[in-house]
């Protein structure tokens, strides 16, 4: 409803997103998962890489020896419990529009409307699709910035946890489904995976890329994803800067 808060402020960040539309065009990024494969990844390859950082990304920022380019959260949860660290994070940062009464409208805030038909959306000034996993709402936004071709590192689709999709639960110790023990620390609420669906909407992702001519490969190191086809990190982005076509 134009005129109501909430949509005066999604309507005054569509003009944000139309500035993103192509910026890219043409070019490879990678998307940085927060699997625990990412402490076997020498991620400091990526420096000179278009990067998107999710979620908790900022806790292996010094690890990594470099910030994301841009970063996506979407999860009101993890917005409410980092706030601090990621707005912490230089560079453009993307959140759902659940995100607007949890995090500071900056100059480097993009608030993104959530669309409800079940499609991938090529248009962000619309929306994109939230659904299953905050790794796809990336893709999405890859996608509108005009990257040919999309990497994915850390994306290791195995959890250590109850096989009960979407339930809210509290971390009763240190995390092993992640980079970082305290990604969900001992009495941190976190919602369990639904794979199932991941793979549902990633597969939707890798049918429209490949539809234009663009493609979606899978570089995890050990990654248990079957969706997209597998591409050896090392090889992609040799040590020394030279990147692989």
């Amino acid at each position: 409803m134009r005129g109501h808060p909430l949509e005066e402020t999604l309507s005054r960040h569509e003009r944000r997103i139309a500035c993103f539309h192509d910026r890219h065009a043409g070019e490879r990024c990678v998307i940085i998962g927060n699997g625990p494969s990412l402490l076997r990844t020498d991620l400091t390859r990526l420096r000179h890489v278009p990067t998107f950082g999710l979620n908790k990304i900022f806790l292996h920022v010094a690890a990594m020896g470099f910030a994301p380019t841009y970063h996506v959260t979407v999860n009101p949860y993890v917005m409410a419990q980092s706030r601090e660290g990621i707005m912490s994070l230089p560079g453009p940062k993307f959140f759902s529009h659940a995100g607007i009464p949890l995090m500071p409208e900056t100059d480097d805030v993009v608030f993104v409307r959530d669309i409800v038909k079940k499609e991938f959306s090529p248009n962000l000034c619309r929306g994109w699709l939230l659904l299953h996993t905050v790794t796809f709402c990336a893709m999405q936004v890859a996608w509108w910035m005009g990257f040919s071709e999309v990497v994915l590192v850390g994306v290791d689709h195995s959890y250590q946890a109850p096989h009960d999709p979407n339930r809210l639960v509290t971390s009763e110790a240190a995390d092993p489904n992640h980079f970082h023990p305290n990604y969900f620390g001992p009495g941190t609420a976190w919602q369990l995976p639904d794979l199932a669906g991941s793979e549902e909407v990633y597969r939707m992702a890798r049918a429209f890329f490949e539809a234009d001519g663009r493609r979606i490969v899978d570089a995890t190191v050990g990654g248990r994803l079957a969706v997209f086809e597998k591409a050896d990190f090392k090889t992609l982005f040799p040590a020394g800067g030279a990147t692989a076509s």
